[in-house]
């Protein structure tokens, strides 16, 4: 499980590096109610969301054994986090401040628990 925790956790750092980048790189779109967008929106984060949610199941397992130093609260809030990213990063419809503390704080909790399970 930790590994699988391990691999699951570098998978989501990466997919938040490509979510900045979509986030820096791209015009928000014309209308908020365009469909198309939105199954092309849909279609990219399906995978991100189904990985954020294995990853929450075994971050929380781990957690309650008490082999890291991250807090329950803290996997939910980061999941919820990164939920928040998943769609700022395409409608780009928030500050790029308040982006980057989301980003920033993801990105701080997926480190924290790497750097946990390295000694696990």
């Amino acid at each position: 499980m930790v590994m699988e925790l391990q691999e699951h956790t570098k998978q989501l750092k990466k997919y938040l590096d490509v979510l900045k980048d979509q986030f820096e790189n791209s015009d928000p779109p014309e209308s908020k109610k365009n469909k198309q967008f939105f199954l092309h929106v849909k279609e990219k984060t399906d995978p991100v969301y189904r990985l954020l949610e294995e990853w929450e199941e075994s971050a929380l397992a781990i957690v309650k054994e008490r082999k890291v130093n991250v807090h329950p609260q803290q996997i939910t809030s980061t999941r919820e986090n990164m939920e928040l990213l998943l769609l700022h990063s395409f409608y780009v419809d928030v500050k790029r401040k308040r982006y980057m503390e989301l980003n920033h704080s993801i990105h701080f909790i997926f480190d924290q628990l790497l750097s946990d399970l390295k000694q696990v």
